[in-house]
Order: structure tokens, then C-alpha cells, then sequence
């Protein structure tokens, strides 16, 4: 289920009580969609990383009282009965079996003993598969049949949207723009190696140097040896900066790229200068010079990172005379 349609899924589940568990491999954004989740439908949010409990930390600790021996639950549980929130067990099937075990009343009654979880929290759960190298303990088919079952799959287009959204560095967005399948390239044999997560590690890592050639060895790090060979070839051939600003200057008559990759780097370049008034004059007034598909790519981005660009005269132009297209 790719991150969109899980993103619908979710919000809709939440409105009952039965716990989901959303399964999928590292780094493909598993936690940040329950945290986006939380952030847009304004629920607290209760992140719990299972693989570093004890069975006693959820259970809670006896103590006595007058002579009877209750159990005094963890502080980090939610109490207030008026809050509504999500309580996340990160990781969960990377807690030893006997902290899975401590699950089953919490996830099924929504109880710990004496505890009970406050009417409008809903549990969410998340882990990796054995099959993606992982550390992960098989989970006890009692807790399992708790839970609702997702599986979580990376998808290019929903990873896209939330780069431009979260100003990935243009040449990250350009070299995943024709090579869409290093998105995700997990290898057992390799320390490193491409994810969602990386990419937007190496992202961090353009934006601090000045140029990609000082941090070679940072990239082997972080995407791994072959991704790196990849998109050092990318950057070694991709439009120049210089090229870039002169069709900025002059949209309407400077010589446009050829090749695929140098269009997506153009195109990445507009939408990471999007608050700049000339760059969207420039994207505008490009649409008529790019094929039907690398105008709508661009427009759609455009929009997505700045609606300002809606009110360009040129766009209103093209809008008007491909209708079609654009519906």
C-alpha cells in the first residue's frame, strides 16, 4: 500500500478501536507517516520504542498499600481521560518476545491491570519484516491476530510530493526524476544503501557543501558504493547552474536541454527556487516550450510548492489552452 492510500487507510481505522500494525523495510517512512498523521489531525502522539522495554516497564512496578499489593503503571502512558492521541509502538517486533507478550491485554481490552487507555487513544503499531535483514523476533500468533495487518510500500510519485514539500536538495529530486528505481535498492551485502531516508540524509549533506565532489565519501556512507557511482555520474553530466539562470533570463528563447535528465534538473531547479517572483515567471513561461508531459510534471509541482505560481499570466494561458491535458 503505497504511503498516500496508507495515509487514507490510517485516518479512517482510527475512528474505531482496533489496533493496526503497519508492516514494512527500514527507512521507507513508517514512523513519519504516523507522525504526520498525528500532526494533521491534531492528536498527541506517544511514541514508544518497544525494542527498549522491559516486560515490567508497561506492567508497572507492585507496591503496598493498607496491606494489599496494587501495580503502579508506567508514567509515560497516557491518563487523561479528555485526550485523544495515538500510542505508537515503534520497532515492536524487535522486543523480545516476552515485551510482545506484555502487549496482549493493552492491545485487545486496552487495559494494563489497573490501568485502562483513555477512550479516544488508538494504538498503532510498526515493524520490519525478517526478509529485510532486520533484528525481528517472531511475532506470537496472540498478538498477532490483535492487530490489523498493513504492509507499507515506497512509492516514487507520494516520496516526490513530500520532497518538494520538504525542500529536498534539486539534485536529489532531478537524479530520482529518471532513475526512480534507486528510490529504494536494499542489499544485504552493503552497510549503505538507497532509501527514502538516506536520500533525504545526503540532501542534508548538498545543502551544508558547496559542491557534491567534497563529500564522496560522506554519499558512499549514506546511499552506498553503487548508488553513489550513480548519482556522481548524474551530477558530473546534469545542467549547470550557469545553463540553468540563462533560461531563467530568457525562457521564451534560450536553447532548452535535450536530454531527459537535464529537463527534470531544470525542473527541479524552478521548484526549489519557488519563492523567487522570477523563477515562476520563468516556469511559466516554459510550459509551451516543454513536451505535454514535463509541462504537467512541472505544473503540478510548481503548485504543490508555491500556489502563487496559479496566478502567473502565462500559466492561465496554458491552463486555457489545454484543458484537456491539464483535467
Amino acid at each position: 500500500m503505497k504511503p498516500s492510500r496508507m495515509k487514507e487507510v490510517l485516518i479512517d481505522v482510527l475512528k474505531t478501536r482496533w489496533p493496526v500494525f503497519i508492516w514494512g523495510p527500514p527507512g521507507v517512512g513508517k514512523s513519519s507517516l504516523v507522525k504526520e498523521i498525528a500532526s494533521d489531525e491534531k492528536l498527541k502522539l506517544l511514541d514508544v520504542r518497544a525494542s527498549l522495554l522491559d516486560p515490567t516497564d508497561l506492567r508497572g512496578i507492585p507496591y503496598v498499600t493498607s496491606e494489599i499489593a496494587k501495580w503502579a503503571p508506567p508514567a509515560f502512558l497516557p491518563y487523561d481521560k479528555k485526550s485523544e492521541g495515538i500510542l505508537f509502538f515503534d520497532e515492536l517486533n524487535a522486543a523480545p518476545p516476552l515485551v510482545q507478550a506484555s502487549l496482549y491485554q493493552l492491545t485487545l481490552d486496552r487495559r494494563l491491570g489497573e490501568y485502562e487507555l483513555p477512550e479516544k487513544w488508538r494504538i498503532l503499531a510498526a515493524g520490519n519484516r525478517a526478509e529485510d535483514a532486520s533484528v525481528v523476533f517472531r511475532m506470537p500468533a496472540a498478538l498477532s491476530n490483535r492487530f490489523i495487518h498493513l504492509d507499507f510500500e515506497h512509492n516514487l510519485q507520494d516520496w516526490r510530493n513530500w520532497a518538494i514539500d520538504n525542500g529536498i536538495h534539486p539534485l536529489v529530486l532531478g537524479f530520482l526524476g529518471t532513475r526512480g528505481e534507486m528510490l529504494f535498492k536494499m542489499s544485504s551485502s552493503e552497510r549503505a544503501f538507497p532509501t527514502p531516508r538516506s536520500w533525504e540524509i545526503l540532501s542534508d549533506q548538498l545543502q551544508v557543501f558547496d559542491n557534491y565532489k567534497q563529500i564522496e565519501e560522506l554519499m558512499t556512507g549514506t546511499i552506498g558504493e553503487a548508488a553513489t557511482i550513480e548519482f556522481m555520474a548524474y551530477c558530473r553530466n546534469a545542467l549547470s547552474e550557469k545553463q540553468i539562470l540563462k533560461i531563467i533570463k530568457d525562457p521564451e528563447k534560450a536553447k532548452l536541454p535535450e536530454k531527459l535528465s537535464d529537463i527534470y534538473a531544470l525542473i527541479s531547479y524552478l521548484i526549489s527556487r519557488n519563492e523567487d517572483y522570477e523563477v515562476r515567471v520563468a516556469g511559466a513561461k516554459l510550459l509551451n516550450r516543454l513536451s505535454p508531459e514535463m509541462a504537467v510534471l512541472l505544473i503540478r509541482d510548481f503548485l504543490r510548492a508555491n500556489p502563487k505560481f496559479a496566478m502567473e499570466p502565462s500559466y492561465q494561458k496554458f491552463v486555457s489552452d489545454h484543458s484537456g491535458l491539464i483535467g
